[in-house]
C-alpha cells in the first residue's frame, strides 16, 4: 500500500524530530559535564614556568573538586582572575584560610625584604611556579574560594609530556 504524501511528510518529522531531540540532550550532557565535572583547558604563559610550558599545555580540569572542598596546598588550580573577570588563570595553590605565607615583596633585588600575610577565612594563596614573572597573590592578595575553577590532573598535550600533573 502506497503512503500519502501527508503520511510521509508526517514520518519524516518524527524521525527527524527524534534525531534533533538526541542531538539537544548529547549537547546538554556534555555542557553539564564540561561545566560541573571536568573539563579541556588551553594554558599558557611565563607565570607557571617550567611545570607549563610557555607556548602551551592542554590539560584536564577536575571541576568537582573545589565545590566539595578538595583542594590542597600544591594543587596546581584554574582561578578566575580577581584583576580582570573575564580572564581565567592557572596557578598553583600555597595557601590555604590560616596559613601565614612569607614571601619576598620583590624577588628581582637583592633587598631581602619580605612581607607575611594571613589568609583570611573563606580565602587561598594562589602563587606561579615562575616566581619573577608572575601576577598572583604577592600582587592582587588572596583570592576568594569562589574563585577557583577546578584543579588540574592531567597534561593530554603535547604528547611527550601526557601524564599526571
Amino acid at each position: 500500500m502506497r503512503l500519502s504524501n501527508f503520511q510521509l511528510w508526517r514520518s519524516f518529522a518524527k524521525e527527524a524530530m527524534d534525531a534533533s531531540m538526541l542531538i539537544v540532550k548529547l549537547v546538554c550532557l556534555l555542557q553539564v559535564t564540561r561545566t560541573h565535572v571536568f573539563n579541556f583547558a588551553l594554558v599558557y604563559g611565563p607565570s607557571m614556568l617550567p611545570t607549563i610550558s610557555l607556548s602551551g599545555d592542554i590539560v584536564l580540569v577536575d571541576c568537582i573538586s573545589p565545590r566539595i572542598g578538595k583542594m590542597g596546598r600544591g594543587d596546581i588550580v584554574i582561578v578566575r582572575s580577581p584583576e580582570n573577570p573575564r580572564k581565567v588563570v592557572t596557578k598553583r595553590l600555597a595557601g590555604i584560610e590560616g596559613d601565614h605565607m612569607t614571601f619576598a615583596v620583590d624577588p628581582q633585588s637583592d633587598s631581602g625584604e619580605c612581607k607575611t600575610v594571613v589568609v583570611p577565612k573563606g580565602y587561598v594563596w594562589v602563587q606561579g611556579d615562575n616566581v619573577y614573572d608572575s601576577r598572583d597573590s604577592r600582587t592582587f592578595g588572596a583570592v576568594p574560594y569562589g574563585l577557583l575553577q577546578g584543579r588540574v590532573f592531567w597534561r593530554v598535550f603535547p604528547l611527550k609530556d601526557f601524564g599526571a600533573l
